[in-house]
Formats: C-alpha cells, sequence, structure tokens
C-alpha cells in the first residue's frame, strides 16, 4: 500500500514534467526556429518483482526540418537542412547557436538577430581599388555607372564595381593635328566602345575566373607613305578600309596637312588612334586590347602600300584580362578629363572549422564603398549584397554550423543553444544545406502527436492520482482494522 502511494507520486511528477513538455511545444508553435522537445520515460527499480514507479529519462530536442515560410522580407534566412546559424552576444562576447533566421540590421549596421546579437559570418573585404585620383569611393561626383559584376568561385567571392564621372560633360576636342588628334565626339565613342568591352571581359572572367590570368595585348599597325609628297597633290586622296569602313582624306593645302588629317580621320574611329611623322609613317594603334581590326587596301590615289602589323592583338584570359581592357577604359576617360574608380571586394569562403568568421557590417559607408549609408539589402544563397543604383556590392557571407551530435546543445532560451559536453566542435555546414532569402524556418511542433499527447499524459496524471487515493483508502481501513 506504501509503495502504491510512491508509485503514484512518481506518477505525478513525471506526468507533470511531461505535460510542461509538451505544453511548451504548442506554446511555441508559432516560434522562428523552434525545436521540439522530445521526452522518454524509463521504470525505476524492482523489489520483489514490484516496479517503484516511473521516472523521466530524457527530454532532448527534435531537430527535424521545420516547414519553410516565405516572408519576402530581404533579411529573412531560412536553413533547409543540417545545421545552425552563428550567433554571439556582444555583451559577453559569448557564442551560440540558432536556427532563427529572422534577422535585421541593428544600430550600428550589423546584421543582427531579433534579440540584437551579432550574425556572425564571413565578412567583406576591399582587395583593390583602382582611380584616376586619390579617391576610394564612390561619391556623388561618379554620376556615370560603368560596371557591376559578381564573381563566384570554389575558394572566393568577388563584386567588381566601376563608375567614372560625368564624360559626356568634360570631354573637348584635344591633341595636335597628325598626333593622335582627337575630338570631343570621338573620345565619348571610344568611351562607350571600351566600356562595352570591359563589360564583355567582366562575363568572360565571371563565367571562368580561376583561368590562369594573362594580359591582353593591343594590335599596332604600321604603314609606310614614303613616297606621299610626291603623291599627294592637287585633286588626289588618301585612304584605308578599317573593318570593311572607308577612311578616305582629300588633298587640302599641302602633302602633309592631307597626310595629318588623315591621321586626325583614323584618330576619330571608334576605337583607334593614330599618329604620322614627317616621313610618311602611319601608326595606327587600337585602344580595346586583344580586338583584331582589320585594316586593308591603304593606297594613294590607285596605288597600295603594305601593311606591317608591329603588334598582333592576343585576348588574354583571367582577372589580366579584365585589367587589361579596365585599364585602356581609364585612360580613355582621362583623355575626356574625366575620374575613373573601380572597387573589388572579395570574401573568402570560410574553412572548415569557421575560423575568421565575425560580424558582417551593412552600412556602404562603414565600409568605404560609397558615401551613401544605406543601400538595399539581399540575402541570396547566404550571400549578402547591397544595391547602391545601379551598382551592387558584396557585403558578406552567412556561415552555418553543424555538429557530430547536437541532440547534445544545450537551450538557452530565445531559440539560441549553446555547446554541451558531448555535442563536438562545430565545423562548416554550407556543404549540407541551402540558404534561402526572404523565407523563415517555422517551428517543427507536431499538433495533431502533441495535443494526443498532452491528452495521454492528462489521463496518465489522473490515474497516477487516482493509485495515491486508493493506497490511501486502504491505508484507513487497515487502521479501522486495527481499532
Amino acid at each position: 500500500m506504501i509503495s502504491g502511494l510512491w508509485n503514484g507520486i512518481t506518477g505525478l511528477n513525471t506526468f507533470e514534467r511531461a505535460l510542461t513538455t509538451q505544453s511548451n511545444n504548442v506554446t511555441n508553435s508559432n516560434t522562428i526556429g523552434h525545436k521540439s522537445d522530445e521526452i522518454s520515460f524509463q521504470d525505476l527499480m524492482y523489489q520483489s518483482g514490484y516496479g517503484k514507479g516511473v521516472n523521466v529519462q530524457s527530454v532532448e530536442k527534435n531537430f527535424s526540418q521545420g516547414n519553410i515560410n516565405v516572408t519576402d522580407n530581404t533579411l529573412d534566412v531560412a536553413i533547409e537542412g543540417s545545421g545552425f546559424f552563428v550567433v554571439n552576444d556582444p555583451t559577453n562576447n559569448e557564442t551560440y547557436y540558432s536556427r532563427a533566421g529572422n534577422f535585421k540590421m541593428g544600430v550600428e549596421g550589423y546584421l543582427e538577430s531579433i534579440e540584437g546579437h551579432r550574425i556572425f559570418g564571413t565578412p567583406t573585404t576591399i582587395s583593390s581599388t583602382v582611380s584616376s585620383d586619390d579617391n576610394t569611393q564612390f561619391n556623388s561626383n561618379y554620376t556615370s555607372f560603368i560596371a557591376s559584376e559578381p564573381i563566384s568561385s570554389t575558394s572566393f567571392l568577388q563584386t567588381i564595381n566601376a563608375k567614372s564621372t560625368n564624360y559626356n560633360q568634360s570631354a573637348v576636342d584635344s591633341g595636335v593635328s597628325g598626333s593622335g588628334f582627337k575630338t570631343a565626339g570621338g573620345k565619348i565613342s571610344d568611351i562607350k566602345l571600351l566600356i562595352s568591352d570591359y563589360n564583355e571581359k567582366l562575363d568572360l572572367y565571371s563565367a571562368n575566373p580561376t583561368a590562369t590570368s594573362t594580359a591582353s595585348t593591343s594590335q599596332i599597325t604600321q604603314i609606310d607613305f614614303a613616297d606621299f609628297s610626291t603623291q599627294l597633290t592637287n585633286g588626289s586622296y588618301i585612304e584605308i578600309y578599317t573593318d570593311g569602313d572607308l577612311v578616305r582624306q582629300y588633298f587640302d593645302t599641302d602633302a602633309q596637312t592631307t597626310m595629318n588629317e588623315f591621321a586626325d580621320k583614323l584618330s576619330n574611329v571608334a576605337g583607334l588612334t593614330s599618329t604620322v611623322d614627317s616621313n610618311g609613317l602611319v601608326t595606327i594603334n587600337t585602344l580595346i586590347p586583344g580586338k583584331d581590326v582589320k585594316l586593308t587596301s591603304a593606297g594613294i590615289n590607285d596605288r597600295g602600300y603594305g601593311l606591317n602589323e608591329v603588334t598582333s592583338p592576343v585576348l588574354g584570359s583571367g582577372i589580366a584580362m579584365v585589367n587589361s581592357s579596365r585599364d585602356a577604359l581609364k585612360s580613355a576617360l582621362e583623355n575626356a578629363d574625366a575620374k575613373f574608380l573601380e572597387i573589388t571586394n572579395n570574401v573568402t569562403n570560410a574553412d572548415a572549422s569557421l575560423s575568421g568568421i565575425g560580424q558582417m557590417q551593412l552600412r556602404l559607408n562603414d565600409l568605404n564603398l560609397t558615401e551613401n549609408t544605406f543601400g538595399v539589402l539581399s540575402i541570396e544563397d547566404g550571400i549578402i549584397y547591397s544595391k547602391d543604383g545601379d551598382n551592387k556590392f558584396l557585403m558578406g557571407k552567412l556561415e552555418t554550423a553543424y555538429f557530430s551530435n547536437p541532440e547534445s546543445l544545450e537551450p538557452q532560451g530565445g531559440t539560441l543553444y549553446s555547446i554541451g559536453k558531448e555535442t563536438g566542435e562545430a565545423k562548416n555546414a554550407n556543404n549540407i544545406n541551402k540558404l534561402i532569402g526572404g523565407s523563415v524556418e517555422l517551428s517543427n511542433t507536431n499538433f495533431s502527436d502533441s495535443l494526443v499527447d498532452l491528452m495521454v499524459y492528462q489521463r496518465a496524471f489522473e490515474a497516477s492520482s487516482k493509485s495515491i487515493t486508493t493506497s490511501d483508502e486502504f491505508l484507513k481501513t487497515a487502521i479501522q482494522l486495527k481499532k
């Protein structure tokens, strides 16, 4: 009879804890990233074949996948698969782990959880800045968009952004006739052609960022009009075909003036510049590195002259190919009294142990990218971007961690977990999950199971209390018999 009392008491204690556990699951059914608790029971010792009650064996987290809910909030991220976000409490520098991906930008510009904890990842770094002057940040003077290219490889992420000042306003005629003279319109045409080439080279590099880095070379062609002074007379002309288009100059004033004007016409063909010396040697330079310009049928009147390709064009590869095109564009812009600025920022993929990860700044001005503080943020496959006008900047990359024994993580409240004694070390989980932007993972509480369990625990609690009252009645009867 006494054993029955104690068995009932263990039942009351155990199923009160079971009710607490399952009610916690139900009340957190709308908590983002919540993982339900699973309780298991064990019987206590036996004596002479009689059991001595029940106890809670364990309460463990169920880390099964929760449903993904699309929120369209730009900083929301859901983990599909295994792993946890790495969360740091800046007040005590403690590191925690969480599945809740409803993030925000904090007051200091860092990516944070709703509670104000910093979300760790790989922050961006500016790897190179190419500028016409000492300026290293896009400001209000840089009004002309040139390029914005995201680069992705197995070892690094990168964005290359370029802008310039207004070359349409700054370009003016300049130079000496016969020695690279350019009109304002010719300079603008060169720049537009070189911008197109620069973007094409960026696309090639983006398609194969690990290609061997080889610089491009430009074509240089010479034509020796050695007897031009006797050939060019009143009514005559000098001509050449460039990529099938005729460039012709008729006699003007004297032979040297005519040659100079011929070189000037070549210089104002988009993508070309030309000079001529006093001996009639015309040199034609191609501004676009790697481009093969077809120059044919050079002549004075009906007499043809041979073309000597001093330097053949070579299309390079990799980042050196991009740099060759960029340098040519930069020179053309500076020739138009405009300024050029290219900013490249990188993120190196985290190693297996997640060493080197840290807080991620989301303010453009704090990263010295633009003078504007805020851009339009987005997270794509865990990569954080900020768009300012037509330029898109790499801000950082979310990193996730997994453990060999996640069930031993210790819940800390607020959907946070800390490493327990048997959890193991945090390892890079990026290859075993997918990060979905504009979404969050919901609680994995199963309502039907939880409600059934609550009813079972309620009945078990009632039955345990009944065993106590029944044992008490037995004791009363035994005491009355003794009287």
